[in-house]
């Protein structure tokens, strides 16, 4: 489980970096180990609006948690500054 809070203001870097974001989750997702991807608004709507994101949250399967951790310092939303913090934890998928 990844989970990365955004600095203040990121919107518009967070545009302009997506595609690679992305990119490297369709990656995941193309392997099969992409469990779920997705932004944490900053306000409860599904449209972020002025208020822009808060974070994201990455449920994927790496071979252990450093390669988790590696796999997170490369990511655009790190490499960029999007992120000022991020945190990785085991996380084991109950249901469904």
């Amino acid at each position: 489980m990844i989970i990365g809070r955004d600095v203040p203001g990121s919107t518009p870097l967070r545009a302009r970096v997506r595609p690679a974001h992305l990119a490297r989750l369709q990656v995941l997702l193309d392997d099969g180990r992409l469990i779920l991807a997705g932004p944490n608004p900053a306000a409860d709507s599904p449209e972020p609006g002025p208020g822009g994101t808060a974070g994201s949250l990455i449920v994927a399967e790496f071979a252990s948690l450093e390669a988790a951790q590696a796999w997170v310092a490369g990511d655009p939303y790190v490499t960029e500054g999007i992120f000022a913090s991020t945190e990785v934890r085991p996380f084991l998928k109950v249901l469904p």
